[in-house]
């Protein structure tokens, strides 16, 4: 961990002296609070902070490490995104709420809000499927570029 946290510092300068001033995102997962306070240059070389609070940690430690995490961003001046994705939520939280859903009586059938729920599906795959092949487009743009200025 040490190298890699050194390294980022040096990537932001190598892509700062080539004239490319791209964000670098850092996207914590389990243990960010430890690589934040321990390598201060990582932190402060980071553009911005992403945070699954589901991932790092459970119980009072997910909070302590949560706040430490968000310490440091407010000490550096860095915003941070916090994760929302089904990945991100706290699974206590999850398991409980699915477990209030499913001692409600809701009214429907399972058959019925499976059959809604893959008409709902199989749109959104469509947009998905657009959307990342922009992605994948912008990516390949974004390398011919690093390569044309020999990076």
């Amino acid at each position: 961990m040490p190298e890699a946290a050194a390294a980022v510092a040096v990537i932001k300068k190598r892509l700062l002296d080539a004239g490319c001033n791209v964000p670098i995102i850092g996207d914590f997962h389990y243990n960010g609070h430890v690589l934040l306070t321990k390598y201060p240059e990582c932190a402060a070389a980071l553009d911005k902070y992403r945070i699954n609070p589901g991932n790092v940690g459970a119980g009072q430690r997910r909070d302590e490490q949560f706040s430490t995490i968000c310490k440091v961003a407010v000490d550096h001046g860095k915003p941070v995104r916090i994760g929302v994705n089904g990945g991100s939520l706290n699974q206590e939280l999850v398991m409980r709420k699915m477990q209030e859903n499913t001692d409600r009586n809701l009214g429907k059938e399972s058959e019925e809000i499976i059959t809604r729920l893959h008409g709902a599906f199989r749109r959104c795959n469509l947009q998905s499927w657009r959307w990342r092949a922009g992605c994948a487009t912008t990516r390949l743009l974004f390398r011919a570029r690093l390569r044309a200025r020999g990076i």
